[in-house]
């Protein structure tokens, strides 16, 4: 193994983990922008207003997108495998 070979390797691993975690993610930002916007326009300036609709949020994209995420990771260790298997 070469430095191109453990350089694409870690490219592919952490596109995996972007791709994986972007539902989450987005979900989450989704829902702190909207609570944001609510506190804003009703001046109620509560800290702890946006962790359970953000863990529900979460929660409910991780479900959704369950098997995508899945198909993503088993695809990147197929990867891996292969490349162990036949070599760098």
């Amino acid at each position: 193994m070469n430095e191109v070979d453990a350089l694409d390797l870690v490219r592919e691993a952490l596109w995996t983990i972007i791709i994986s975690s972007s539902p989450a993610v987005g979900a989450a930002m989704i829902v702190g922008i909207t609570i944001a916007l609510f506190q804003a326009l009703t001046q109620v300036q509560e800290m702890t207003l946006t962790f359970i609709p953000k863990i529900l949020a979460i929660f409910l994209a991780l479900i959704a997108s369950g098997t995508f995420v899945g198909a993503q990771i088993a695809s990147f260790t197929e990867l891996v495998y292969d490349k162990i298997e036949h070599g760098f």
